[in-house]
């Protein structure tokens, strides 16, 4: 009877180590599930971030990884052209990075448009418009993002994944602002400059 109960035991942490690690190699986007069992759709945003500067030039800025201007070691582009590049993100959540692939659509100077591949969750939509506000850009973000598992889902979906999702989103907004205005006042300077230049 004692074996009995030892195997039971052993099974159950078996068990228990199997679904942890299916959960973690999920989270981490090593294992992609896209089954469509009790599929609910999250909102993404909105977030809006006002950058005073010119809207090319915070489009170039934001698509900089994406087109090979800059250099980023959380993105690899496994490929592109001048209107489509699909890349693979490595996010750091908590003790792990999850890597997901994205399909990144490139507008300029107006738009810019993510579709999720693979990688934690199976669908996952966003959009980044910018718009012209005299001399500055008004920078809109918006999206969606599925998962599944009926509740389990739902309650993943909002104590977990919007969260964390939404955050690193506002952190890399808030890093393309003052980058961005860096540059155009730079460029304002530069162009002061030679102004007063030709004048002497």
């Amino acid at each position: 009877m004692t074996v009995l109960w030892i195997l039971v035991a052993v099974l159950a942490v078996l068990l228990v180590a199997l679904v942890a690690g299916g959960f973690l190699a999920l989270a981490m986007g090593r294992m992609h599930l896209d089954l469509g069992w009790g599929r609910s759709i999250h909102p993404l945003g909105p977030l809006r971030v006002r950058i005073e500067a010119p809207r090319e030039l915070v489009f170039e800025v934001l698509s900089a990884p994406y087109v090979g201007r800059a250099r980023n070691s959380s993105i690899d582009v496994l490929a592109r052209d001048e209107a489509l590049a699909v890349a693979a993100h490595l996010t750091k959540v908590h003790f792990y990075e999850a890597r997901t692939v994205e399909a990144i659509e490139l507008a300029p100077p107006s738009r810019m448009g993510f579709r999720h591949l693979t990688g934690p969750v199976p669908y996952a939509v966003e959009e980044f418009r910018l718009e012209v506000d005299g001399d500055a850009t008004e920078l809109h973000y918006v999206g969606e993002l599925g998962i599944d598992f009926f509740w389990l889902g739902r309650l993943a979906a909002r104590t977990w994944v919007l969260p964390q999702w939404n955050r690193t989103v506002e952190e890399h907004l808030n890093d393309v602002k003052p980058t961005a205005e860096n540059r155009a006042e730079q460029a304002r300077r530069r162009t002061s400059d030679d102004t007063r230049e030709e004048a002497e």
